[in-house]
């Protein structure tokens, strides 16, 4: 069964490396498969099926050089999976089970927001290059504050921890005026003046058109609607990765923004740790293409290379199976102290929200590269559209706006060095923080059980500063 579900992947390397062998099936299923078999904790560790692999994958010695280096070594953060456990287990299963009967789950981000006693809004805006964006609002009369989610994610992120948890919540407790941004390609925002989302224009963009036009057509929406000059950002992984795209390529609005704040800052990506991002990073430009080839435009987590790899990364069980079945667990990890597990089927009732396979193909690139570039079209479309034969650089020193980074040791997808290496570029770093738990990871900056004690109560201590 598991060498059946190898088969995409072997047909992936394959294509990246061109068929030089005409074993080379029976070889790349043999080495991953005697990898995992001779690893002794592969039923209790969910990274050591990620470690397996990637020595399985090492191992196989056809492989170009340029993937087994972007592969690299994986020193995963190593806690304990509860999936396989016992009572733990069954436990995780019965307090789940009861709680999928919560209608969180199933009710709309509007409908939840109504539902604890916040006033919403809905408010729609349209980009330079015609998308329809919507966000949501709970008006406040206190400083006005811009959330911005992440790569699969949506303004429900902000709410979908519960009313105590949710930073969209607490900041509206605080007065705060919360409005709440939708990337294009999400499910709150899949209007175009022009195009549909069936069409392969549509799905053309990766975080650089968000930060280039979605941030700004939803900055200037919010600072008219409120008549204010300036207000406060807060990012959430591609969130902050499309902020400095914004800030560095339409450096004017930094004097819009009276301060940034960073969780889980992705720019630099040369230590992520995420097997799924480092697995599929080699063939990103080939994925793009060949996914654009076959007319598979939009991110699709259902599909056998995510159950593969969900098979391998994650084991068997009933709590890998509960959330590895999400594709934002599965790329990110997850903390099981800090699961709240009551609240899980609310969570996995919102996300994935969405996203383009150009996103993903970008920051598949950023690994590559070592650097935080532009999206690299190859050398003949990067001379026609660039000037210059490689992805020019973003310019960091052109982002002035204050900015305060907070990040975690075991944050797969943004690593600390690779945030103190942000941290060193940005002229205007105003705050550092790192979250004081070791297990913290990158999902858990929005549903971590303790997010409000661990890092919300400083966000807002930040804020107030500004």
């Amino acid at each position: 069964m598991v060498q059946k579900h190898l088969l995409i992947i072997a047909l992936l390397l394959h294509i990246c490396h061109g068929a030089r062998r005409e074993n080379l099936l029976k070889e790349t299923v043999t080495n991953i498969a005697e990898g995992i078999t001779n690893n002794p904790v592969v039923s209790l560790t969910t990274h050591a099926y990620s470690n397996a692999f990637a020595a399985a994958v090492n191992a196989v010695t056809w492989m170009p050089n340029v993937i087994a280096n972007a592969l690299g070594p994986m020193t995963l953060p190593q806690y304990i999976s509860d999936t396989n456990h016992g009572e733990k287990a069954d436990k995780f299963v019965v307090d789940f089970s009861a709680a999928r009967a919560n209608e969180d789950a199933k009710l709309g981000i509007v409908e939840l927001i109504f539902k604890y006693g916040f006033p919403v809004q809905e408010h729609e805006v349209e980009t330079e290059d015609g998308y329809q964006l919507t966000m949501f609002r709970i008006p406040g009369t206190g400083p006005v504050v811009f959330l911005m989610h992440g790569l699969l994610g949506s303004a429900d992120d902000f709410v979908v921890a519960g009313r105590e948890s949710g930073l969209a919540y607490m900041l509206a407790d605080a007065g705060y005026d919360v409005w709440m941004g939708n990337a294009r390609g999400n499910k709150h925002s899949r209007k175009h003046f022009i195009l549909q989302p069936s069409e392969a224009a549509f799905w053309d963009f990766s975080w650089h058109e968000i930060g280039v036009y979605d941030l700004p057509a939803m900055i200037d929406y919010i600072l008219n609607k409120t008549d204010e000059t300036s207000l406060k950002y807060i990012g959430h992984s591609q969130g902050t990765t499309s902020f400095f795209v914004m800030a560095s390529e339409r450096p004017e609005y930094n004097e819009k923004i009276a301060l940034m704040v960073a969780l889980s800052p992705v720019a630099y990506m040369s230590n992520v740790q995420s097997p799924i991002v480092r697995l599929m990073s080699p063939g990103t430009f080939i994925l793009h293409r060949l996914s654009k080839s076959l007319g598979l435009y939009e991110f699709l987590p259902d599909n056998n290379l995510i159950r593969t790899l969900k098979l391998l990364i994650c084991g068997t069980g009933p709590v890998s199976e509960i959330l590895c079945s999400n594709t934002l667990f599965l790329m990110s990890g997850y903390d099981f102290p800090q699961l709240n597990v009551t609240n899980l089927p609310v969570v996995l009732g919102h996300l994935p929200s969405g996203a383009s396979m150009k996103q993903f193909a970008h920051y598949g690139q950023g690994i590559l590269s070592n650097d935080f570039r532009k999206f690299d079209y190859g050398v003949r479309e990067n001379l026609a559209r660039y000037g210059i034969e490689i992805p020019p650089r973003y310019d960091l020193k052109k982002i002035v706006a204050p900015v305060s980074m907070f990040c975690s040791d075991s944050d797969w997808l943004a690593h600390p060095i690779d945030v103190v290496r942000l941290v060193n570029r940005l002229p205007n770093v105003v705050g550092f923080y790192k979250v004081p738990l070791k297990q913290f990871n990158h999902v858990d900056f929005i549903l971590a059980k303790d997010v409000k004690e661990l890092l919300y109560n400083k966000v807002l201590s930040e804020l107030e500063l500004f």
